[in-house]
């Protein structure tokens, strides 16, 4: 269905199964290629391709790493017992997505706090128009100050290379890099800190990972299809009458691909519920979407993902959960499933 080219992303459209509160105006979101189709999107999606190409995450995966342990050490200083969610999982990927946007991380409380309401299927569109408002308002700020003081990030690239030419219109840019920051850390923080209890409920797996690093990649993979964090699946309309896995879904019809079902399809994945860092079918998951859509932070989320993990086994030798998957709070109610905390000791 993801590939199909008879399915539509664009919540504007009559009968769109719109899952969580959105702009009530087209224009409001005006840069959220998610929600576009064609080339409309690619326009978008074009403009970004080359930032989170793999050569380029890996340019700045030194920076990830030294995000990654200032955390941690900053974590280790406060002493035991810490939350990891907010101590360490939320962190990180904040302070990296601000540094490649060019966005000061003094503002992460600001972000962070909208960024919540946005994501929280709770929310009423009054609430949620009001958080996209004040997110708005301060990467406008932000835009503004790159125009006569350009650096070495996104948003100045942008201004500089699509805004100024005429490419770009500046409201495009501001929705565009509201996109880059809310999915930019939200996802991550939750897919951190999902994996940490995972490999903390299978410590054989987190010795394994402290004795060889090199078995990160793939157990970033399984942890990926293990723990996907997407859980309120991706929406999408029948343009079309088409016929997906033997199902007829009629022209107008609202559809939703439920990524941690396909994820846990014991017709692709061997004992799908078992975590197997192992797995060689592992890299089949769909935690990212699939098809024009598909997740275009992938690089850099593995490459988060990955560091994160390898540091956190390497520098806390004695790290012990003081909860369980069954009973840590969860934060079910929002777009991306995570932990609510997740106290440690060590």
């Amino acid at each position: 269905m993801l590939r199909h080219p008879g399915f539509s992303s664009d919540q504007y459209k009559p009968g769109f199964p719109v899952l969580n509160p959105i702009p009530q105006k087209r224009e409001d979101a005006s840069g959220l290629f998610i929600f576009m189709d064609g080339d409309a999107h690619s326009r978008f999606r074009r403009m970004l391709t080359a930032e989170f190409m793999i050569k380029n995450i890996r340019r700045i995966e030194p920076l990830i790493e030294e995000t990654v342990v200032e955390a941690l050490e900053r974590m280790r200083a406060m002493g035991p017992p810490a939350d990891l969610m907010s101590e360490f999982a939320l962190p990180v990927p904040s302070m990296t997505i601000c540094h490649l946007l060019g966005i000061p991380y003094s503002e992460h409380d600001f972000f962070q706090n909208h960024s919540r309401v946005i994501m929280d299927r709770n929310a009423g569109p009054a609430e949620v128009e009001a958080a996209l408002g004040a997110l708005a308002g301060l990467i406008g700020k932000v835009i503004e100050y790159k125009r006569n003081a350009p650096e070495e990030d996104l948003l100045s690239r942008l201004v500089a290379e699509r805004v100024v030419p005429g490419e770009l219109r500046e409201d495009e840019l501001v929705s565009l890099a509201m996109l880059l920051l809310v999915a930019g850390h939200e996802t991550t923080a939750n897919m951190i800190g999902l994996s940490a209890l995972a490999l903390l409920e299978h410590p054989e797996q987190l010795d394994a990972l402290r004795a060889d690093p090199g078995l990160a990649p793939g157990m970033v993979e399984e942890l990926l299809r293990f723990g996907t964090v997407v859980r309120t699946g991706l929406p999408r309309l029948a343009m079309q009458d088409a016929e997906i896995g033997g199902q007829l879904i009629r022209e107008g019809e609202g559809v939703v691909a439920m990524l941690s079902m396909a994820n846990r399809d014991a017709s692709v994945f061997h004992d799908p519920e078992l975590f197997d860092p192992a797995r060689r079918e592992a890299h089949r998951h769909m935690a990212f979407g699939f098809g024009l859509h598909q997740c275009i932070g992938q690089p850099l989320a593995r490459a988060e993902l990955r560091i994160a993990l390898v540091e956190l086994a390497r520098r806390f030798p004695d790290l012990r959960s003081e909860t369980t998957l069954a009973t840590v709070p969860k934060r079910h109610l929002a777009v991306t499933f995570g932990l609510g905390e997740l106290p440690v000791s060590w």
